[in-house]
């Protein structure tokens, strides 16, 4: 089962996965975000990590880019967990949707919820995720952002209203979750589908297989198993 605790820089609880997995933790890491997509993502593979809350601010800067501004949120929300946990690996992401050069966080409620729809509504926009992995003891950082185009179908006002209505839209950046009732919105996509879930899952493998994180669960392992 698949067990969380929430907090900011108190006790974590551990998540560990009860699937067949297809990786082995080798070295304990922290995901720095509530996000139970994210969660999710990394338990459906089979690793084992802990949560953190980072509860930073994410306000863009004046003249910064998109990209740039979801990599300074996902690196300040890296360190602000990696200060309490020196020598543990921490993984921190922050998921936007972008269109036209405007950033679309999570709605303040309802109505911009629908504003927002409206806005993407039969148009093309961008998902970006900024990916941090951090050491602070080792003196480790990744740092990179992925982009994945989402191409949206036009849809009636009264379909907008009812998918609100919902509550789904509330807590997802652009008002949207792909993964969920959100998917009647989605056209086609060029790129990372689980980037627009919240976290590119392979580069974010690739990673932890480089810095000797995690590894592939061996034959020995699988036949053990059956």
């Amino acid at each position: 089962m698949l067990r969380a605790c929430y907090r900011n820089g108190e006790a974590m609880t551990p998540v560990e996965s009860d699937n067949r997995p297809l990786y082995r933790t080798l070295q304990p890491f922290v995901l720095a975000s509530a996000s139970p997509r994210r969660k999710e993502l990394l338990h459906s593979v089979g690793l084992n990590f802990e949560v953190a809350v980072s509860g930073i601010n994410e306000e863009a800067k004046a003249g910064e880019f998109p990209d740039e501004a979801a990599r300074r949120w996902a690196t300040e929300k890296a360190k602000s967990v990696a200060r309490m946990h020196e020598n543990r690996w921490i993984l921190a992401a922050d998921t936007i949707v972008v269109l036209g050069g405007v950033i679309f966080g999570k709605p303040g409620g309802p109505e911009e919820a629908a504003s927002m729809l409206k806005q993407l509504n039969g148009r093309s926009h961008d998902v970006i995720t900024g990916m941090c992995l951090m050491h602070l003891r080792r003196g480790a950082v990744r740092l990179e952002s992925v982009r994945t185009a989402v191409q949206f179908r036009n849809v009636g006002h009264d379909e907008i209203l009812a998918y609100v209505r919902t509550g789904e839209p509330l807590d997802k950046a652009g008002a949207y979750g792909v993964q969920g009732l959100g998917a009647f919105l989605v056209r086609s996509i060029c790129g990372s589908y689980t980037n627009v879930v919240g976290l590119p899952l392979c580069l974010t493998l690739e990673w932890l297989l480089k810095e000797g994180v995690i590894a592939p669960l061996g034959v020995e392992g699988f036949l053990a198993e059956t």
